[in-house]
């Protein structure tokens, strides 16, 4: 059973994009709000953005206007286009229900931006 996969990560300069991709089942998809969250190095879990079963967002306001969350129910998956990154959006990238308590995260995927 598909739990959380995280994908799309990658090196990239300051001012580039990058689109995330998370692989989970069509039951959680649908019927949760799914966020994206970040883990830079020597800090706490942050959301990034979420976006409601059905398809409302929200976003942190650092990354507001640079960000997009979606998802495709039909193939299980949710996104998070990045564009504009920059060294400070570097963090290891994990997809989860929002509010996260109580489910267990996948192994996230690695961002870095370099300047």
């Amino acid at each position: 059973q598909v739990q959380l996969v995280e994908s799309g990560g990658g090196l990239v300069q300051a001012g580039g994009s990058l689109k995330l991709s998370c692989l989970t089942s069509e039951r959680r998809l649908s019927r949760n709000t799914m966020g994206w969250f970040r883990r830079a190095p020597g800090t706490q879990l942050e959301l990034v953005a979420h976006i409601t079963s059905g398809g409302n967002t929200f976003y942190s306001g650092s990354v507001k206007g640079r960000f997009t969350i979606s998802k495709d129910n039909a193939k299980n998956t949710m996104y998070l286009q990045m564009n504009d990154l920059q060294p400070e959006d570097t963090a290891v990238y994990y997809c989860n229900v929002f509010p996260s308590s109580g489910h267990r995260f996948g192994q996230g995927t690695q961002v870095t931006v370099s300047s």
